[in-house]
């Protein structure tokens, strides 16, 4: 992967090379941020570019046969460490929608903006979902304690510092509605190491929330439907399909839930990415690497972990698809706890298998822990 430094010297040497075919009748468009960027007509699809994989599956979902997608970080990347190689460059550079999350999940986003020179309409896909804030009771495996509390407890706390305003959302991803804006350097710099969060900081995987998964499904229908109004009705529609097919999976799994004893919904998975899920279904997580995917305990950690798993009697050890296994499987012999297998927070496994859609992976992570929190 080159860094976003390399990524415009290439850019610039590859708009640099289509000028000269151009100039040599052998080539019949220009690669540059205006040219790359032409209305469309009303035969050809929206050329649109989402960051990561479950935003390219729910734009799938909406868009139909009316959009051209390419997704950035695709089916089992990580996109907290992920560095854009010059493809992305050029895609982005052609695009005419740009969908993202936000809430400080792509950080490595607006310098690609940059590099590709983008000038397209952005939809913020999390625009408008109550926003959760990182605190400390989420790293109660790092030595917390008996400062851990139960998912009860930690919802009312999220609420308290939840933001339910459109301006919340837009300064935690750093982003507005329809215009690219450039991150300041110490933004930038701070998303130049391993992508972490901090207490009091925004917990950007709304997703994990079937309620917030209908928000975004509203947003992007909205945004294509403003990027491509000839469209906006099937975008509607398709996108009212879409989120009773949600709202249908979000009852189904609360009517299971409901009848397992609370004293059975504590699991281990691998980083903090299922806060949200925890608010919305009543499971408490106990995370392994605190707020980041690239981050391992240390020795001292592991065995705090291994402490607060005995004695809050943790049901099931889960892994991510996108953490080593081998900490996971340390932490279930010396506990006893079932071995829960894998569950897919931040990106979908590759398509045509189960978890490789958005309602797919909610799907399931949902029946993997109800079996495993199943007496």
């Amino acid at each position: 992967m080159l860094a976003i430094s390399s990524l415009r010297v290439v850019f610039n040497s590859y708009r640099a090379l289509l000028a000269g075919l151009l100039s040599a009748g052998l080539f019949v468009f220009s690669m540059s941020p205006s040219a790359a960027q032409p209305k469309k007509s009303a035969a050809e699809p929206l050329r649109v570019v989402a960051s990561f994989s479950i935003l390219g599956d729910m734009v799938s979902e909406i868009g139909g046969e009316h959009v051209a997608l390419s997704t950035i970080v695709g089916p089992g990347g990580d996109a907290h460490t992920f560095e854009p190689a010059p493809k992305d460059v050029l895609a982005l550079a052609n695009a005419q929608v740009l969908v993202l999350n936000g809430l400080d999940f792509e950080g490595w986003l607006p310098r690609l903006i940059k590099a590709s020179g983008f000038k397209g309409q952005q939809i913020l896909a999390s625009d408008r979902v109550k926003v959760r804030l990182l605190n400390s009771d989420d790293q109660v495996v790092l030595g917390a304690g008996d400062h851990a509390h139960d998912a009860d407890h930690g919802h009312d706390h999220d609420s308290d510092h939840a933001h339910d305003h459109a301006n919340a959302n837009a300064n935690a991803s750093g982003h507005d509605h329809n215009h690219a804006h450039d991150h300041d350097k110490a933004h930038d710099h701070a998303h130049d190491h391993a992508h972490s969060h901090a207490a009091g900081d925004v917990d950007p995987h709304a997703w994990q929330d079937l309620s917030n998964g209908i928000i975004y499904a509203t947003n992007i229908a909205e945004g294509l439907s403003r990027a491509d109004p000839a469209n906006s009705a099937s975008y509607r529609s398709r996108a009212d399909i879409y989120i009773k097919r949600m709202q249908k999976l979000d009852a189904e799994i609360k009517a299971v839930l409901k009848d397992i004893p609370k004293d059975r919904r504590t699991v281990i998975t691998t980083h903090d990415a299922f806060g949200y899920f925890a608010q919305a279904y009543g499971i408490r997580f106990i995370s392994v690497a605190g707020f980041s995917s690239a981050a391992e305990p240390s020795a001292k950690d592991l065995a705090l972990i291994i402490d607060n798993a005995k004695k809050h009697h943790v049901s099931g050890v889960f892994f991510e698809n996108i953490s080593s296994n081998k900490i996971m499987d340390q932490i279930a012999r010396e506990t006893g706890a079932k071995r829960g297998g894998t569950l897919y927070s931040d990106a979908l496994a590759s398509p045509g298998e189960p978890a490789g859609t958005y309602l797919g992976m909610f799907s399931w992570n949902a029946g993997r822990l109800i079996r495993t929190l199943k007496p």
